[in-house]
């Protein structure tokens, strides 16, 4: 978007705006908003007529509700922006907008056909506009009529600024990375992100595994696990994926030694034991003290770091100690580091070095899906269309 001329057209915005909100509707986190801002006020200051537009929870289509109304948003978005945002509902067959002004189209899954990619409600869509932009890089592994239709028929379909730095930051993870390249993956199964570390097992030179998905990995080594969560079905996918790691000198470090307490509450009884060590009744809630130093070692000498998944239950103090040192030593590395995720980015936070991690990307769906090599259909039909 940042390489046309906007002056006097027609821009369609396809942002992300799904922010959390409280029982009461208002906004608890409005990371998403802020950071759609600078495409939004890019297209403003060149002269646009500026039509934007968000899914926001998950409406059932042709039935709008005042839950999953952008009305919050767009006040949001008008403080943030310092002019007024007003709010178009009904918006499929016309949008009133000057030169210089930015309306927003309310929640987009209002329209019967948005999540199916209806062919004739994209095509009626794009007529809106001149130039459509895809700044919602957290949809983009959906096909869905804002995302993907609306790109095939606009006049003109291009990559706003926070897509662009999303596939800028994670095509400079994978494609050339500095070397050591070191992937974090953590959470509760292995099932769910087995294609991830099957995927990243062929390109990264060391895969640290936590939380849940350590555990199988503890369990494949024979190590004793007590009543920690594990898929002990999934343990020979385990040993598969350090094998493949192995097989051309790279490395899957686990830990020496753990955190554990008899169940996740039981904080006054979280006790550091060797691994070797762990009871029939324990949890392995943390990963311990001389594991977490040795993690930091392999962060700091890294060239290449992305990291998805906080390695133990960090929410609760006696088990933060292990995801509070991957955190900081991320921070503390030299090497250029990609972040993603809901429970990661809420680490980062929790730990304050958010300024100090290279990029934080905005996307969970699509940001675990590029880590696992697929295609993402709203950039493949950008690219589609530069190719064209």
């Amino acid at each position: 978007m940042t390489e046309l001329d906007l002056r006097g057209r027609r821009v369609f915005i396809r942002a992300d705006l799904n922010v959390p909100q409280d029982d009461a509707g208002a906004i608890t986190d409005d990371t998403r908003i802020r950071a759609s801002v600078p495409g939004i006020r890019h297209a403003l200051q060149a002269g646009a007529a500026v039509m934007v537009t968000s899914h926001l929870g998950r409406p059932q289509e042709g039935q709008p509700e005042p839950a999953s109304s952008l009305a919050p948003v767009a006040r949001r978005l008008a403080e943030l922006l310092g002019r007024a945002v007003p709010l178009a509902a009904d918006w499929t067959g016309g949008v009133a907008v000057r030169p210089g002004e930015v309306v927003l189209l309310e929640n987009c899954r209002y329209n019967r056909g948005e999540k199916k990619n209806d062919e004739a409600l994209a095509r009626r869509m794009a007529q809106l506009c001149e130039v459509y932009v895809n700044d919602a890089f957290g949809t983009a592994h959906r096909a869905e009529a804002t995302t993907h239709g609306m790109a095939k028929f606009a006049p003109v379909a291009c990559a706003g600024p926070l897509l662009a730095a999303e596939i800028d930051a994670l095509s400079r993870a994978f494609e050339h990375p500095a070397r050591p390249l070191v992937a974090i993956v953590a959470g509760a199964k292995v099932s769910t992100k087995l294609p991830i570390l099957e995927s990243l097992s062929a390109r990264v030179d060391r895969l640290i595994v936590g939380g849940g998905i350590c555990n199988t990995f503890l369990l494949a080594c024979g190590k004793p696990i007590g009543r920690s969560l594990a898929e002990p079905e999934l343990a020979q996918a385990a040993r598969a994926v350090m094998s493949a790691v192995e097989s051309k000198g790279g490395s899957v470090p686990l830990p020496q030694d753990v955190v554990t307490a008899p169940a996740i509450g039981a904080e006054a009884d979280a006790a550091v034991k060797s691994v070797d060590a762990v009871g029939a009744t324990d949890m392995i809630l943390d990963i311990g003290p001389r594991s977490a130093q040795a993690l930091a070692q392999i962060l700091k000498e890294a060239g290449t770091i992305v990291w998805n998944g906080p390695v133990g239950v960090f929410e609760r103090e006696p088990f933060a100690g292990g995801t509070r040192a991957v955190a900081e030593a991320i921070a503390a590395s030299k090497a250029f580091s990609v972040a993603g995720g809901g429970d990661t980015l809420a680490a980062i936070a929790k730990f304050g070095v958010g300024d100090r991690v290279s990029y934080l990307s905005t996307g969970g769906g699509a940001f675990l899906e590029f880590l696992e090599g697929k295609k993402l259909p709203a950039i493949e039909v950008l690219e589609q269309r530069a190719a064209a």
